[in-house]
């Protein structure tokens, strides 16, 4: 990055209380320990922290400027040579450069959303689009509306494409991340059950996923889930834009074909596209991996990438943490690592991968679906239920799991087999019990509930 200070001013509507304008950042941070020489430090002001109380060591590890709601000149007097711009908020004047910025860059943004896949979906069109471009993505889960315009400011001359994976939990906040950036193509994986408990339903989670449409005009796409119950009712809905359906039905515009599921070790599957049949391998559990491997290929075929070209990147494909992560200790235990978060959707496409596993045991370890409202209890029953089909051995974890437990019960499982957690930590105790030699163990929960703890301590026994 290199903008001058004249250009943060223009793009904030700040005030240069003190400063030269020509001077030039080369970053941008909200965080004053990974502050570097020469960059710009906003500090954001949240319910229980004041980034301001961190100025004086963003400037000791060499900011250059300063974009403050609170401070005064006489603040910054012993900083003679920091630029300091005053504004009214410094969230907005993190999202406002941020959208400044991009207008800098005349390339294609693709925007992704859905209630679950969203990630593992940015990175498979990252590795089909990199076989071509240069690609900007957001690092991680930074799909918020601090995550995007921090990931926005990255962008370089060398960029030719940019992905941003966008979040949300309630209506407007995909809008706004989506006026910062304008994608041109979108992807939305699915409509379920995650935020439910402040979107009320789900057709109001698939309003507030449409909002990634709100920038479009009649150049722009919409790659969206054709086997969604939601999603595939746009297909008779007028828009302004094109629509694109992925999916395994005959309605889709590219359909998956010819499914041969090889457990841990992957997917192999073809995929129809105006009446031409290509092959694929995915090198990943899962299949639900599928779908956001066609949104890949859609995608990727929108900019012209090379069948040959996408092919070997939805190939070198691999999940990032937590996220399916198979795994094999000392004592030859199999561990599914899919702790990073978990719905119902997300429960279910996991218990598939370890109904999958050739292991003489399968345990599942499932902890609480949060933000579920009053959908908690009948969300987490459906998946014991499910649970009880696939799964040796169940241990639910906490407040809401036990309907869980209670669902698996119903279903026929033996109670005898069937654990009631409050924490990790009970859980961990019971394992030290039980657990044995070529056992599977899925371990899955929302962020919330730190579940890794029991991947750690799996990892650690042996």
């Amino acid at each position: 990055m290199e903008i001058r200070i004249t250009e943060v001013i223009e793009g904030t509507k700040g005030e240069l209380v003190r400063g030269n304008s020509e001077d030039i950042i080369y970053g941008v941070s909200t965080d004053s320990r990974s502050i570097i020489k020469n960059e710009l430090f906003i500090p954001l002001v949240g319910e229980k922290f004041n980034g301001h109380d961190y100025i004086e060591n963003a400037v000791s590890l060499g900011a250059i400027a300063v974009i403050t709601s609170e401070w005064t000149e006489e603040n910054f007097l012993k900083y003679p040579h920091l630029n300091i711009i005053k504004v009214k908020d410094t969230l907005k004047a993190l999202q406002d450069l941020a959208k400044y910025y991009c207008l800098k860059f005349n390339i294609p943004i693709i925007g992704v959303t859905g209630s679950t896949g969203k990630t593992s979906t940015k990175d498979m069109i990252y590795c089909v689009l990199a076989k071509k471009y240069k690609v900007l993505k957001n690092k991680g889960n930074f799909n918020n509306h601090i995550g995007l315009p921090l990931t926005a400011l990255h962008l370089k001359k060398a960029h030719e494409l940019a992905i941003f994976e966008m979040g949300m939990s309630s209506f407007g906040e995909i809008d706004l991340l989506a006026g910062l950036v304008k994608p041109e193509i979108a992807v939305i994986t699915n409509v379920g059950l995650s935020h439910i408990e402040h979107l009320g339903s789900q057709e109001n989670i698939m309003k507030a996923k449409m909002e990634i449409t709100n920038y479009f005009d009649k150049k722009s796409t919409l790659v969206i889930n054709g086997d969604d119950p939601l999603l595939k009712t746009i297909k008779d809905k007028a828009c302004n834009y094109n629509k694109c359906f992925i999916g395994f039905g005959n309605n889709c515009n590219y359909q998956a074909i010819n499914i041969k599921d090889l457990g841990e070790e992957g997917i192999r599957f073809d995929v129809c596209i105006h009446d031409k049949i290509y092959p694929f391998i995915l090198n990943v559990p899962g299949e639900h991996n599928i779908y956001n491997a066609l949104c890949a290929i859609a995608v990727g075929l929108h900019f012209h990438v090379a069948m040959k070209l996408i092919q070997e990147g939805i190939e070198e494909f691999k999940n990032s943490k937590m996220r399916l992560n198979v795994m094999t200790t000392n004592e030859k235990i199999k561990v599914i690592n899919d702790a990073y978060n978990a719905s119902p959707d997300s429960m279910r496409a996991a218990l598939s991968v370890l109904r999958k596993m050739e292991k003489h045991r399968k345990i599942a370890i499932l902890g609480d679906m949060l933000e579920m409202g009053e959908y908690a209890k009948q969300g987490h029953y459906d998946v014991g239920c499910e649970a009880g089909k696939a799964v040796d051995v169940l241990i639910a974890v906490g407040k809401d799991a036990r309907y869980i437990a209670n669902g698996a019960k119903e279903t026929g499982m033996d109670e005898r087999q069937v654990f009631s957690c409050k924490n990790n930590q009970e859980t961990i105790y019971i394992l030290e019990k039980i657990l044995k030699e070529e056992d599977a163990v899925l371990v899955k929960g929302s962020r919330g509930m730190r579940m890794e703890e029991i991947v750690e301590y799996i990892q650690e026994r042996s």
